[in-house]
């Protein structure tokens, strides 16, 4: 599958209704299935119980570093590059984007205008996302491209009735109805250690898609905009075979933890970055007590399957329940 992939109808929602809508129950709240997983979370779990706790059990506020908010930039113009006919797909249209998508991440989260001393770091910054954008375009032409989807909502149900659900950057389907999906990533290609996470979300996607459309994708592809390289990856039924009961594990190790009120960190060279080293029994930190409210079944814990869209503005502090 090349650059010149065109578009038909493309595979749609992976449950019924339109993407990104739960089910309704006979009351017209929305329903969540019993035990859901997003790759967000089975990669939290993956790396750091603990972080995952943090994450999903005590809902700790993270502030968003200008890393995360300029790869969050970058998807957004990616994704909106592509509402202009296949001409105007340009580097000056994609730069031309730049402003009114940061305009737009502000209005909605206004604290990240913060996170720059001034209107020189600003600019700095935001000449970062132009050439990472630049980038972009010495990889692939978009010009010649036809995506079927642009941040794909995906939902699909195992066998077991786990429910796996996520967002995909952009999903192409060729004439012949090969799919392939594309994931951008804004930092640089990762070393062995971590390039295994980064394919298991997309095999996570691949499963879903598999499960939800009957059809094995024929390209995974990453496309690392920091430093301008691509990983591309050709599953089979094995691979997801493998991948699937992967998840499942993950998913009865997620439990585990859950039931036995035990998520110990796991030390590695992700803790540098991580927003919560105070807390953490691995340098000396004491966590907060587990909330006593915290709902016996897993299932019922809100935010255990959160997914948020990559073009929007990162949450600092995670939403309560409703």
């Amino acid at each position: 599958m090349g650059d010149e992939t065109t578009a038909g109808a493309g595979p749609g929602p992976a449950v019924p209704g339109a993407p990104g809508e739960a089910p309704v129950t006979a009351d017209g709240a929305a329903a969540r299935p019993a035990r859901s997983l997003s790759p967000s979370r089975a990669g939290d779990f993956l790396t750091c119980p603990l972080l995952y706790r943090f994450r999903v059990i005590d809902r700790l506020p993270e502030p968003p570093s200008p890393a995360a908010v300029r790869g969050t930039l970058v998807h957004a113009v990616l994704e909106h590059l592509f509402d202009q006919p296949a001409p105007g797909r340009t580097p000056q249209a994609a730069h031309s984007l730049v402003e009114p998508e940061w305009e737009r991440l502000t209005a909605e989260e206004p604290e990240l205008a913060s996170l720059f001393a001034d209107e020189a770091e600003l600019a700095a910054w935001l000449e970062g996302a132009g050439v990472m954008l630049d980038r972009y375009f010495t990889l692939e032409d978009p010009r010649r491209i036809e995506p079927a989807h642009r941040e794909l909502s995906i939902e699909a149900e195992l066998a077991s009735g786990l429910h796996l659900r996520g967002y995909i950057d952009r999903l192409d389907v060729a004439p012949g109805g090969e799919i392939r999906i594309v994931d951008y990533k804004t930092g640089t290609s990762p070393p062995e250690e971590f390039e295994a996470r980064a394919l298991f979300q997309m095999r996570f996607y691949a499963l879903a898609i598999w499960r939800a459309q009957g059809r094995v994708p024929s390209m995974l592809q990453l496309m690392y905009l920091g430093n301008g390289e691509i990983v591309r990856y050709q599953p089979d039924e094995s691979d997801l075979l493998a991948t699937e009961r992967k998840v499942e594990a993950l998913w009865q190790a997620i439990e585990r933890a859950h039931q036995r009120r035990d998520w110990r960190p796991r030390p590695g060279r992700v803790c540098e970055w991580c927003a919560h080293q105070a807390i953490c029994p691995a340098f000396g930190g004491t966590p907060p007590p587990v909330p006593d409210d915290l709902p016996a079944s897993l299932a019922e814990v809100p935010g255990v399957a959160e997914e948020a869209p990559p073009s929007r503005p990162p949450s600092p502090v995670p939403a309560a329940p409703a």
